[in-house]
């Protein structure tokens, strides 16, 4: 009997590892996230998920991104962009903000609306930060880049200072439109975010129960 039980053990701990829930994330943006000219599988969500998977992590990452999304765009979705369930989120919105020259004011008090109803549901974040362009005037350009830095530091999330890091202006990295990322670009933008996507896994993995 108890040489049966010792079989019944070694058989019965690989089953029970198995059957772990994987960590679920939800990229929550605009075109940059949703993959925008790019086929699902190569869209950053899955990209993501692979190289995460490569490394040993049991994961999940849903693509809520929305083509054309400004940061108060993303705001009204996000009660039901972000389930029940959702183990941590990836913020990327404020690029459409300020394309369309957007105020900083109206995208700092969007985004801050969404980490300050995110840290209620206690979900760990990663805000992924954005640059201004140059033809927008240095006043706003350095109005709205201080809006990521500041809402990172509120709200002690995980902070990656720019999400085309590596990728923009390069246009062997971009599409046709010579602004989102081809499948090399998002590769880069993988790699280069990876580190603190395994650091937002962690507060995941030791957050309190909400």
């Amino acid at each position: 009997m108890l040489a049966l039980a010792g079989f019944a053990a070694v058989i019965v701990a690989p089953v029970a590892a198995q059957t772990d829930a994987p960590l679920k994330i939800v990229a929550f943006g605009d075109s940059l996230t949703a993959g925008y000219g790019l086929s699902a599988q190569d869209a950053f969500p899955a990209s993501l998920q692979r190289a995460l998977r490569a490394k040993g992590y049991n994961v999940e990452i849903e693509n809520a991104g929305v083509s054309g999304d400004t940061a108060s765009g993303g705001l009204s979705r996000l009660d039901w962009s972000i389930a029940d369930g959702t183990d941590a989120v990836i913020v990327e919105l404020g690029a459409n903000d300020m394309l369309r020259g957007v105020e900083p004011r109206v995208t700092r008090q969007a985004l801050d609306d969404i980490l300050a109803r995110l840290k209620a549901r206690n979900i760990p974040v990663l805000l992924s930060g954005m640059r201004g362009a140059p033809n927008m005037g240095a006043d706003y350009v350095r109005e709205f880049e201080a809006i990521f830095p500041d809402l990172a530091k509120k709200y002690d999330v995980v902070f990656y200072p720019f999400f085309l890091d590596g990728v923009a202006a390069d246009p062997r990295l971009a599409l046709r439109d010579g602004v989102h990322p081809n499948g090399a670009g998002v590769q880069i933008i993988v790699d280069g975010i990876l580190p603190k996507v395994e650091e937002l896994i962690a507060r995941a993995k030791k957050r309190a129960p909400s």
